[in-house]
């Protein structure tokens, strides 16, 4: 399989402040109205079908609708099966049942939102030949109506690992993963390698939810290593990592000078972290590792549109195609860690550092 990087411009391909859809049936409700023309619409159309994080995850499947509205916006589509729209899946099982709904209204592509969706992306493509679909974190081999899209999490997650180790005040951090797999520990891997890279002496706690829409498991896990000194924790837990910053914020409404931070994923997550504490605006969020998930969705469609297509291939974003990087919001980052995040970016991107994407090889 041929495997290639794409590198794409990040400015201007998402309009300021793109408002998330209603969550609801997507694709399963009725057309949406063309204007009331009467003509027949020839223009190309895209879905995405997500995991059980929901579409409103305020992460990874958020990122990729922002990324479907956008590439909607920009090419005057409705959203609806004329345009572009979403299917929510509610478990597992529903996978299979989502994609070939959306095969079933005709969208040109197709996409499967999480590594999850694999075997019913395989599956599906096989028996649907003339249908385009393009899966994000993972790979699916020898078809050539399906794009796989991968990141180099390890690399973003490695600058904010920098961050944490110099900005970590107990020399005690905290990994909250959601499900254990080679996509989160690479997550986990590059996180623990950036930490030690600046403070070796600092121990870093990785842990698994088992679950990427439990916020309350993630409150809890988040609430036991606080408790335990534990200062700095990054999730990358999807939903469930909701629940960490639920008790980040809970344990600084009650202890205003207790250092407690949350390093947020995907998407930048300040949002997330904003609490007010006896009229003080506050935020626990220390920063977050973005992953352009948007722009690959708004990249691949746009190729596929183009009659560009590149089924069968693999399409890698990282720091070099600006696919990763860390939030631009740096409001509680030190000067020192803003120098040490640029220094080490140009050391990854020079192969002066070959970063990890599993835990315990720093």
């Amino acid at each position: 399989m041929e495997k290639r990087k794409f590198g794409f411009v990040m400015s201007m391909v998402l309009a300021a402040g793109t408002i998330l859809g209603a969550c609801g049936g997507g694709a399963e409700e009725e057309a949406t109205d063309n204007g009331g023309s009467g003509e027949e619409t020839d223009k190309f159309t895209v879905a995405m079908v997500t995991d059980v994080g929901g579409v409103d995850d305020k992460s990874f499947n958020q990122s990729a609708w922002e990324g479907l509205q956008a590439f909607g916006e920009e090419n005057g589509l409705k959203k609806g099966t004329d345009g572009y729209d979403y299917i929510q899946s509610k478990s597992d099982a529903d996978y299979k049942t989502n994609l070939n709904t959306a095969v079933r209204n005709e969208f040109d592509l197709t996409y499967g939102i999480g590594y999850k969706l694999k075997p019913a992306i395989e599956e599906v493509a096989k028996q649907r030949t003339e249908s385009q679909f393009a899966i994000v974190d993972d790979v699916v081999e020898g078809l050539d109506n399906v794009t796989s899209i991968t990141f180099k999490e390890h690399e973003g997650s490695f600058l904010v690992g920098v961050v944490a180790g110099l900005q970590t005040k107990s020399n005690k951090i905290g990994f909250i993963g959601g499900i254990e797999s080679d996509l989160i520990n690479k997550f986990a891997g590059g996180f623990e390698a950036g930490v030690k890279a600046v403070n070796p002496d600092a121990d870093v706690t990785i842990e698994f939810a088992g679950a990427f829409d439990k916020a309350d498991k993630g409150q809890q896990m988040a609430s036991a290593m606080y408790s335990s000194g534990i200062d700095i924790i990054y999730h990358a837990a999807g939903g469930t990592g909701n629940g960490v910053f639920a008790e980040a914020k809970s344990l600084k409404e009650t202890a205003p000078e207790k250092e407690v931070w949350v390093i947020g994923v995907d998407r930048d997550q300040s949002e997330e972290g904003k609490v007010t504490v006896n009229g003080e605006e506050m935020n626990v969020t220390l920063t977050s590792m973005v992953k352009r998930v948007d722009l690959a969705v708004q990249d691949v469609a746009t190729k596929a549109m183009n009659d560009e297509f590149p089924g069968g291939e693999v399409i890698e974003y990282g720091l070099e195609a600006e696919g990763v990087s860390i939030a631009p919001t740096q409001d509680n980052l030190s000067e020192e860690s803003i120098a040490a995040v640029e220094e080490w970016t140009t050391k990854i991107k020079n192969g002066e550092v070959e970063v990890p994407t599993v835990p315990g090889k720093n």
